[in-house]
């Protein structure tokens, strides 16, 4: 199969593989939106998809609070560094760690929840959840955001959505069809080999030729032409975490990795 996504994610044609699967290897964050609303049937499918998708023992320590567009959706937006997807995507969900249902369930037991390794099951089961509905929702002809800044401003998502001890807002969810005027771009990737080892951790691996194609696609975007150490150097370089500094402690509040 010639897949142009894999010649853009890897700097080389594709080998042999199944065209149903180019959709995955397309992926990219969609950031504009067309006016086609999403069905919805098409809604129920992409909700049943991310419940579909594995969980640690069963426990299913995620929940996902959707949020119509309107003053609501705008004060999140707010606290989402004013990111212009979240107040005009179709669809927005907010992906919490849920123990609250599991304490109300064992309430004499739920101090268990608070080992630390509980809140990295929840945090495991909602990224797995989410990107279950981002497949399904990328094969269905909808583009996709994720956002991280929900975890900047915790206290205040935490008033917004009305969250329960034992619950925390680990990341938003835009989805909706793309808009045909504005195409997001696919981005390259490391290479494959820089990613997976075989039987240990190679640590002088390297990353190959990443810096070069991914400068070069800097360039092309207009977005200058720093490679990947460089801003890898400048992230770990740059200013504090912010709000985010204080994420244990906040955790920690709400019940969340005491242990």
């Amino acid at each position: 199969m010639n897949s142009p996504a894999f010649r853009i994610r890897y700097g080389f044609e594709a080998p042999e593989c199944e065209p149903q699967l180019e959709s995955l290897l397309a992926h990219r964050s969609v950031r504009r939106y067309s006016d086609q609303p999403v069905l919805p049937s098409l809604e129920t499918t992409l909700k049943a998809a991310a419940q579909s998708a594995s969980t640690s023992s069963n426990l299913q320590m995620w929940s996902a609070i959707q949020i119509e567009r309107g003053e609501k959706r705008d004060r999140i937006a707010d606290l989402c560094a004013k990111q212009r997807q979240v107040q005009t995507a179709p669809l927005f969900f907010a992906f919490l760690a849920d123990h609250y249902r599991l304490a109300s369930l064992a309430p004499d037991r739920a101090e268990r929840l608070e080992f630390t390794e509980f809140y990295t099951m929840a945090v495991v089961d909602a990224a797995l959840a989410a990107e279950r509905m981002v497949c399904a929702a990328e094969l269905a002809g909808l583009g996709i955001c994720y956002i991280g800044e929900l975890r900047s401003h915790p206290e205040k998502v935490r008033e917004e959505l009305n969250l329960p001890r034992g619950t925390f807002g680990l990341f938003g969810l835009c989805l909706g069809y793309p808009d045909p005027s504005r195409p997001a771009d696919i981005k390259p990737r490391l290479p494959m080999n820089s990613v997976f080892f075989s039987d240990v951790y190679d640590a002088d691996r390297g990353i190959g030729d990443y810096d070069e194609r991914l400068s070069q696609f800097y360039r092309e975007q207009n977005m200058g032409d720093a490679t990947w150490t460089q801003r890898i150097q400048d992230r770990l370089g740059g200013p504090d975490m912010g709000p985010r500094a204080s994420q244990l402690e906040d955790l920690r509040r709400t019940g969340f990795a005491k242990k």
